[in-house]
Formats: structure tokens, C-alpha cells, sequence
């Protein structure tokens, strides 16, 4: 029997068609997915199965002291019994092992620790390496014609990151973790890369919050000849006789303003004509893809999830690479051809291929692992693909066209023109040749008309404006501005920085898009800086990714470079240790700052503050408890983040509730709680009406919620649930089986929305959620594809998710958070509770 070994299940399925001609089928062993057809069998991880750790004495954080970790011993242990175990049970019987993981670091990582579980067992099989870019049948099959040999210096450069990372994040999480008494579930993580990439985003919002601004003004005249109008700007020649437009002189900006408005018209001075050639951009690797994704919305983590599931299924190239230049073999003739008789793509392949030959463009990087992302010849079913993964994909497929497509040609137009010695200049700019943006519609193409004038015409003047401006702070980094910066410091790589940044989020780290560091952030990084700088220093972890990559090359050694970095930790934990008390109390501070939201309204001599109950969900609780027992309730859906703004009728500050795209903003806790109470009654409860007389009334509770609910509660819990946001109106329209009325939701000025009648609308919800398949789908958030990858990660309905570890579940399950994974648990208890 011959055993194939893929990095995940979809992989497997899907390599296993491919070399079967769609003759495998599937059987279950030890709820594992092994195909099967002839003599081979193909079964698929879930990325590593196998995780390094500590030996089980050093798990107790209180009575082991972080220090000792450093110079700890390190072993793998199993992390996926069941996939091991079938691994094990399928390696006994075979004659061939083909490990067929994914070709980059962590995947060679992971064929090996699938190659050491063969040897295990069967110590005499041959096990062969196959490699592919793609999982598409000409490349695929092609890779298993020609096997190679595991990389074991590779595979070698991923243990060690492995080890580094679990000896430095262990160490120093638990250090300041047990030095601020923060410990459980918001516990503070500390990371090799990830403090390097946080002190980034926290010395940004130094520059943002000392940014001291400074008053301008800008002038403006609309000019015209014959009637065809178009703006100009003032300008003068600074000392370095460039072109300014800001005039830092309020006096003079008004002295320059009243001229312009004493004369009506000005001389055309001069007129400069230029045409400009905009090159295609250059092919897609990771860094630029997440920038492009970004740029129509997607966090870097989102889309390095869609993109690995095109890859998986076959439409497009591996999408962790370097790479900027496509590989020789690479037709684009042939690549484009496919696209002929598309929908969408079909009009554009054609025009692309009229002018052949055609020239690919190149960028600076040239690799020979992977080529650039790109489409492959096999193209999706629009209806395969969620809206998401069709964007994606199309960005993709966009990006190859635009590599093989005409340069644009741009026409641009200066004029400068005359008014009592004032300069005014508009520049227009013309699109002549569409060229590549034909085909790419992602960049800017709007053009800014200027009419054709000659040096000497008189125009007319009109309409003069003066506006005072202030200078503004820097941008906060966008997350592709920040991985790209990652990338120039050396931080991470290509297949680990959308996963670094979603760490700070979870962690609590950062929030919002883009991402603000917390007051705890500040802490964390002020506390490193001042006692132990290279634990955030750039230049350390960036050394240590040298020292991996020499590892992968062959000139160092696993055991050099991880020694190595134990003697850094070592060093760093000789300052952090004489500070202990100090770096604790400080901590401490921020970690209350980023939770207080302002005076509590019983005591009046503490802050209320964001807490957390022993289930998990979130509350608001004075600071001086148990002499206040002031509380105050919040949403039970997402994770409250404090806002800026502050209410003014209670001094507290507001709530944001972060649950993906389900997040909304609370508001003050107190006017939501001041805001609760029975609404109009709209009709008979039918569990109590008859006999007890109870009645459906509209109720706003103290979270915030709405719901029909019985005026009996609490001997009647019937209840209905309504929408959060909007004003909820009780039409003329009565249902005529359940004898309510009809209501709409009213928010803003969109047309409201008929929720109908309560009743038949919560049916209809219901209904829905049977036929959305597994009982996972049936929890916000959780579609079809988000449900199979929680099932590889051994969570198959809400019973399991209700008693799974959400860390854990994040860390196998691609695209979705700690904290996501905890609400669904949270919702998931309270399910099972109920239908217990």
C-alpha cells in the first residue's frame, strides 16, 4: 500500500481526485478522512500534529519560576491524537510513504513530523518528497513523477523558530504575567516577533499624540476662458525654490486673498505639455497581495485565509512567496487562453491576447520556491465561491492580466497664470491610452480637466477662496503598511506576519482597523524598553531570522542558533528580574486604565470599570467592591472595547462591542440602562394568554437588548427576540394566525425594514438555521466552509464547542480568532444550557 501524507483534509481530498481520476473514496478512522482508491491511500493533517512544550513539571506558572524556562529541555508531544494514532495504524501497512505537505518552512516542518511518525513504526519504508506550487492536475501529477527528498535543513529552520518562540513567549509572558497578577484567560502575551512589531504601532502613536499642529493656509481661484472652468491654486518659490502651496503667514495668506479678489482676470504665464507612460504593476507576492486585499477591505489574516483555500482547491498558486518574476515555464499565451469563454474574464483574455507576444512584467524579487500568486488554468464555478472568495479571486486573476497587459499613457497639463505678481497653476491630466487599467480596476483613473490654453490668454477670475488648514499627525500603519514595514525590518516572514498582527488583537493588544495599540500595549513597551530593550528591538529578532535562514542554507545548526538565542533571553531576565515590583505596578496601572470608563454614580469615590464574570461574560463593576456593589450590564455578543468619546450626561465613557462583522457600538452602559422598561403591549402571549391573561409587550433590558417578551416575566418566559438597532414602529398590519401586528425597523434614513410579524419572522429564522446544515452553522458567523475547518479541528457541533479550549481551536482552525472562538463557545453554553 502506498500512503500519501497532505498538510490538511481539503488538500488530501483534493489530491486524492486528482491522481485517482476521481475514483477515491472516503472512510472515516478515528474521525479522520482517509481516501482511498487501488493500493494508495491519501490522508491529510491539520498542520502540525505535533507540538513542541515544556515537560509537564514546568506547567505550573506559581511554582516554577519564569527563569527557569530558558535553560528548560524542550519535547514534541502528539497535539492531534486521533490524526496521529491513523497515521501510525496507515504507516504499519505501507511499502511507500509520498509526503506531499506544502513547499515552504512550516510545511517542510510538518512533512517531517510526519516522516518521524513513519519511522516510528515502520522504519523501513521509503518515504519520498513531492513539491508543487499548485494543486492542479498538470502540476501535481507532474510532482509525483518526479519525487525529491524531505529538506531536513529546511524542515530544520522551522523546529528552531518552534523552539525560540516557545522558550522566549513562554518566559516572558509568564514574567509579566505573574509580575502584574494577570493571569488565566488575559493573561500578557510576550512574543519574539510580536513585541518587535508592537513597539512599531506604539512608537506611531507616540509621534500621533506628541504631534503638536501647526495653522496654514491654502488659496484657491476658479479661472475660466470662454466660459470652460477649472480650478488653480496659489503658490510662490520657497528658499529652496521649489513650488509651495501652504502659506504659514495668516497676515500675509489675507494680504494675498484680498488681492485676488480686486482683479478679475490673469494672464496665462506658461503652459507645459507632457505625456507619461504608466508601467503595469509587477506580479503579486504575499506582501502585495495583502496590500491590494486591503485596500478593498480585508484584514491581512482574512485574506491569507481565502487566498490558501483557492490554492487548495486548485484555482490559484501557492500564496506564501517572494517571488516577483513568473518562472520561465510559465505561458502566459496558454494561462490566458483558459479565460477565453469566461463570464467575467472572457472579453478581457481575448483583447489581451491580440496583442501578442506578450512581456511580462517583473519585479525586484526573484525566488525559486514558489512563482508570483497567480490564477491557474483551472477556473472556479462563480457559485462555488462565497462573495469573498470571489473578490479574491478576481483580484488574483485581475492582477496576472494586468501583469501581461499595454503600459497606460497619461497626458498631462500645466498652465500657471498671472495676478498682480501672484502665481496660480492648475495641473489636468488625461487618460489617453486605458492600457492595463483596462483590465485592473483597482487603481485610481480620474482624470482633472484643465481646457487648452496658450501663454498669453487672458482668463477670468472667480470665485476665490481662502482656507485655513492644520497640519496633521502621521498615519497610523493600515495592516498591509505594516506588514510591508515587517518586511523591511526583517520581522517574521512572509507565512507568519498576518498571523503576528492577529495576535495583537487577540491579545488586546491593539484595536480597530488600523490597529491602535492599548493602553496595555503602551505599558508592555515602555516596560521592555526601559528594562529589557531587546525584547523589543528589531534588530535582535531579525538576527535571529538571519540565523534561521543560515539554518535552511546549511551554514548553522539547529542546536547553534537555539543556544544562542537562550543566551540573549538569559541576559534580558538578569535586568527584568531586579525590577520585578516596579515593572508589575506598572503594568497593573495600565491594564486598570484601558478597562475604566469613569466615576461610579453610587460611591462616587471609584471608576467603574469593565470586569469579567467567572463564566466568561462581560460586565460593568465598580472599582471599591465589595464596599460598591454598583453593576451595570453589557451585550452578551462580542467583547467590549472602551471609546474616546464620553458621554455627557454621565461622564462614562463609551462601548464598542467587538463580534467581526457583527460589531456595533453600545454607547453610555448608564443610558442603556436608564433606557430600559416595557413598551406598547401589541397583543396576547400565546403560552399564558388564555389562562393567565399575560400580554406581548416591546421590552428594552438594561444590556441593551430588545425583545416581544410576556408582561408576566418571570412567571411567563415567553419571549421573541428583535433587532438591536433602530426604531422599532407597531403598524396597521395584523397577522391572521397570530393576531399581532406587523413591525417595521426604522434606522436612518434607509427604507425600513418589514420584520413582519414577530412570531412567523422568529419561525422563519429558525427554519433557516435547520437548513444551514450542522448545528455550528446555526451560531453567527460560523458559514459552511468556517464549520468543515472547525470539524478538522475535531469540533463537530456545540456540545463540542461548548467544552472546547479557544485558543487551541484558533490556533488550528485559519482565519478566526481567540476571542471569536470564545464568543461561539460563550453562545454555545448558553444553547446546550437551554436545551438541557
Amino acid at each position: 500500500m502506498e500512503l500519501i501524507i497532505t498538510e490538511k483534509d481539503n488538500a488530501a481530498r483534493r489530491i486524492a481526485d486528482i491522481l485517482s481520476g476521481g475514483a477515491a473514496d472516503a472512510e472515516r478512522k478515528n474521525d479522520v478522512n482517509v481516501y482511498r482508491w487501488g493500493g494508495k491511500r491519501c490522508v491529510g493533517l491539520s498542520g502540525h500534529v505535533v507540538e513542541v512544550d515544556f515537560p509537564p513539571e514546568y506547567n505550573d506558572w506559581r511554582d516554577v519560576e519564569p527563569v527557569e524556562l530558558i535553560d528548560a529541555d524542550v519535547e514534541k508531544r502528539p497535539s492531534r491524537e486521533n490524526i496521529v494514532r491513523t497515521l501510525r495504524t496507515l504507516a504499519r501497512k505501507a511499502e511507500r510513504v509520498v509526503i506531499a505537505t506544502d513547499y515552504d518552512r512550516e510545511g517542510e516542518l510538518i512533512g517531517k513530523e510526519a516522516y518521524e511518525i513513519v519511522r516510528d513504526v515502520n522504519a523501513d519504508v521509503p518515504v519520498d518528497r513531492v513539491r508543487f506550487s499548485s494543486i492542479t492536475e498538470n502540476e501535481v501529477q507532474s510532482a509525483f513523477a518526479d519525487p525529491d527528498e524531505i529538506d531536513f535543513d529546511l524542515a530544520a529552520a522551522g523546529e528552531a523558530r518552534q523552539i525560540i518562540d516557545l522558550v522566549w513567549g513562554a518566559a516572558l509572558t509568564r514574567f509579566l504575567s505573574l509580575s502584574a497578577r494577570q493571569l488565566g484567560d488575559d493573561f500578557i502575551s510576550v512574543g519574539r516577533v510580536q513585541s518587535p512589531t508592537l513597539k512599531l504601532l506604539v512608537d506611531r502613536e507616540r509621534e500621533i499624540r506628541a504631534f503638536e499642529p501647526e495653522t496654514y493656509w491654502e488659496l484657491f481661484a476658479d479661472l475660466a476662458k470662454n466660459g470652460d472652468a477649472f480650478e488653480a491654486q496659489y503658490f510662490y518659490r520657497d528658499e529652496d525654490d521649489n513650488e509651495a502651496e501652504r502659506v504659514w503667514d495668516g497676515d500675509r495668506a489675507h494680504s494675498i486673498f484680498e488681492t485676488l479678489r480686486e482683479f478679475d482676470v490673469a494672464t496665462v504665464e506658461r503652459v507645459s505639455r507632457r505625456t507619461r507612460t504608466d508601467r503595469p504593476p509587477a506580479p503579486f507576492n504575499t506582501t502585495q497581495f495583502i496590500r491590494a486585499a486591503g485596500s478593498l477591505g480585508y484584514s491581512a489574516q482574512r485574506a491569507m485565509s481565502i487566498a490558501e483555500d483557492l490554492y487548495t482547491a486548485g484555482y490559484v498558486t501557492y500564496p506564501r512567496t517572494d517571488n516577483t518574476v513568473y518562472p520561465e515555464d510559465l505561458d502566459p499565451e496558454e494561462l490566458l487562453d483558459a479565460f477565453v469563454d469566461h463570464r467575467t474574464f472572457g472579453e478581457d483574455a481575448e483583447s489581451l491576447l491580440d496583442g501578442v507576444p506578450l512581456d511580462p512584467t517583473e519585479g525586484d524579487e526573484e525566488t525559486t520556491d514558489h512563482p508570483p500568486i497567480h490564477p491557474t488554468g483551472e477556473l472556479p464555478p462563480r457559485t462555488e465561491l462565497s462573495e469573498d472568495e470571489w473578490e479574491v479571486y478576481e483580484l488574483i486573476v485581475r492582477r496576472f492580466f494586468a501583469t501581461v497587459a499595454d503600459p497606460a499613457t497619461w497626458e498631462h497639463l500645466k498652465v500657471v497664470a498671472g495676478v498682480d505678481g501672484h502665481s496660480l497653476k492648475a495641473n489636468g491630466k488625461r487618460l489617453l491610452e486605458r492600457g492595463y487599467h483596462a483590465v485592473y480596476p483597482y487603481f485610481n483613473t480620474s482624470e482633472n480637466y484643465v481646457p487648452d490654453v496658450d501663454e498669453g490668454d487672458t482668463l477670468s477670475v472667480a470665485a476665490v477662496s481662502l482656507d485655513e488648514k492644520e497640519t496633521q499627525p502621521p498615519r497610523r500603519y493600515g495592516q498591509s503598511r505594516l506588514i510591508e514595514t515587517m518586511e523591511d525590518l526583517g520581522l517574521g516572514t512572509k507565512a507568519t506576519r498576518h498571523d503576528i498582527i492577529q495576535k495583537l488583537y487577540d491579545r488586546g493588544y491593539v484595536e480597530g482597523d488600523p490597529p491602535r495599540p492599548t493602553q496595555l500595549a503602551m505599558a508592555v513597551v515602555e516596560a521592555a524598553e526601559e528594562f529589557a530593550d531587546l525584547v523589543v528591538s528589531d534588530e535582535m529578532t531579525a538576527q535571529l531570522e538571519a540565523d534561521m535562514s543560515a539554518i535552511a542554507s546549511g551554514e548553522a545548526t539547529l542546536d547553534d542558533v537555539t543556544e544562542e538565542s537562550r543566551e540573549m533571553l538569559a541576559e534580558i531576565f538578569e535586568n527584568l528580574d531586579a525590577h520585578r515590583d516596579e515593572i508589575g505596578e506598572h503594568l497593573q496601572e495600565s491594564l486598570k486604565a484601558d478597562k475604566t470608563l469613569g466615576p461610579c454614580p453610587e460611591c462616587g469615590e471609584n471608576d467603574l470599570l469593565v470586569r469579567r464574570s467567572r463564566r466568561g461574560s462581560y460586565f460593568v463593576g465598580c472599582d471599591g467592591y465589595p464596599d460598591c456593589e454598583y453593576t451595570l450590564p453589557l451585550p452578551s455578543t462580542g467583547k467590549p472595547l472602551i471609546l474616546d468619546e464620553t458621554c455627557a450626561e454621565h461622564d462614562l465613557r463609551h462601548v464598542k462591542m467587538l463580534a467581526g462583522r457583527g460589531t456595533f457600538v453600545h454607547g453610555c452602559p448608564q443610558c442603556k440602562a436608564d433606557e430600559a422598561g416595557e413598551g406598547p403591549v401589541i397583543g396576547s402571549c400565546p403560552e399564558c394568554g388564555d389562562e393567565h391573561g399575560g400580554e406581548l409587550a416591546i421590552k428594552t433590558l438594561q444590556n441593551g437588548s430588545r425583545l416581544v417578551g410576556c408582561t408576566r416575566y418571570p412567571d411567563c418566559e415567553y419571549s421573541l427576540p428583535l433587532p438591536r438597532r433602530g426604531e422599532i414602529e407597531v403598524t396597521d398590519e395584523v397577522c391572521e394566525e397570530h393576531d399581532l401586528p406587523h413591525l417595521e425597523v426604522h434606522d436612518g434614513d434607509d427604507d425600513p425594514w418589514e420584520l413582519g410579524c414577530p412570531i412567523c419572522n422568529y419561525r422563519e429564522y429558525q427554519e433557516r438555521q435547520n437548513d444551514s446544515g450542522t448545528d455550528l452553522e446555526s451560531l453567527d458567523g460560523v458559514g459552511s466552509k468556517t464549520a468543515d475547518k472547525l470539524g478538522d479541528a475535531g469540533v463537530d457541533s456545540l456540545d463540542d464547542l461548548a467544552d472546547a479550549d479557544p485558543e487551541t481551536v484558533a490556533e488550528q482552525v485559519e482565519g478566526v480568532s481567540a476571542d471569536r472562538v470564545r464568543e461561539w463557545r460563550d453562545r454555545a453554553r448558553d444553547r446546550t444550557r437551554a436545551e438541557a
